[in-house]
């Protein structure tokens, strides 16, 4: 596949981790399913993040926080990107490293799995946020109208808000950085992830109960007003709403009940991605995971446990490689 002599090694950045590629032509953005992206995603999802390396990318690893307030966990993901994009430059004009790509944030791609595609969804989401805070108060009622009460759309519009000036704030912060450090103007086409790539791997767009056993007690929790926000419905009207999910690939795997229901509601209510940046591939939920020894790949979550690299290479890398060179196209 790519060149094999590069040693994926991850240093901390602020809250993440970054893998950074001597010459990378992008970088990728990678979000973890819950628990393998709490505890050491570096490693469950070793192998593949190696190929991703491989093939010309910086790896940026988000944290994952367990929480039940997905918007504030977005807002927050979307911080981080602020921050540790001055970080990438500095790193690697440090080490004599070309920065070249980290100048233009189209370059940036997102990968997510799991839950973790819930994050990038949201951020895709709030890309179509007008950016009036009046306009955007009304996008937000219109959003939540139907499924929350009115101190709830308060608490989010003013959420929304504190996080846009912030963002606003520290992409000025940015421009100043880098232009400290290496002399170079960057180009920020969006608050948020305009024009990004995103390939989703088994998205779980799921609700309390995914996260809450047994179903009794989840209910008690959104009876509340304590659950998961926001809830399956409104992640799928702020998808819908924005109109946008235009560069976004999908894989889904044959035997995965996890993300059965989202991937179906892309692809027959959504009707996105087209046929072109869908694959259906052999496989369970935690397919993604995976170490290589030697010329295998084990994965303890999935059948089968043991594969030649060939044959896992053939099974699925290959497949987010080529959707992925296939959606910078567009």
């Amino acid at each position: 596949m790519g060149n094999t002599n590069l040693k994926l090694r991850f240093k901390p950045v602020s809250h993440s981790w970054v893998a950074l590629h001597p010459q990378p032509k992008g970088v990728i953005q990678f979000i973890a399913g819950a628990f393998f992206g709490t505890f050491g995603p570096m490693l469950f999802y070793r192998y593949l993040l190696q190929c991703l390396y491989e093939q010309g990318y910086t790896i940026i690893l988000l944290p994952f926080n367990f929480s039940f307030n997905h918007y504030v966990e977005a807002g927050y993901l979307m911080r981080e990107q602020y921050e540790i994009l001055p970080e990438l430059v500095r790193m690697a004009s440090v080490a004599g490293y070309d920065y070249e790509a980290y100048l233009d944030d189209k370059n940036f791609s997102w990968i997510g799995h799991s839950l973790g595609c819930k994050y990038i969804s949201m951020l895709e989401g709030f890309t179509a946020l007008p950016p009036e805070a009046q306009d955007r108060e009304k996008f937000i009622r219109n959003l939540l109208f139907y499924t929350s009460d009115e101190s709830q759309i308060e608490r989010v519009i003013a959420d929304v808000n504190i996080l846009f000036e912030e963002l606003r704030r520290k992409i000025l912060e940015d421009r100043k950085l880098i232009y400290t450090y290496v002399k170079r103007e960057i180009k920020i086409n969006s608050v948020f992830i305009k024009g990004q790539v995103s390939i989703l791997l088994a998205p779980a767009i799921a609700d309390t109960g995914s996260a809450i056993r047994p179903q009794f007690l989840a209910d008690i929790i959104d009876n509340l007003g304590w659950g998961v926000k926001p809830t399956v419905e409104e992640t799928q009207n702020l998808i819908k709403d924005s109109g946008l999910f235009n560069i976004m690939g999908l894989v889904c795997f044959k035997s995965d009940n996890i993300a059965k229901l989202t991937c179906e509601w892309f692809t027959n209510i959504l009707k996105k991605p087209p046929q072109q940046f869908l694959e259906n591939l052999k496989g369970g939920h935690l397919k993604p995971l995976g170490i290589q020894l030697g010329k295998y790949v084990i994965n303890l979550f999935d059948k089968p446990l043991i594969e030649s690299v060939q044959e896992r290479n053939r099974g699925f890398e290959h497949h987010v490689i080529q959707l992925l060179e296939e959606l910078k196209k567009k």
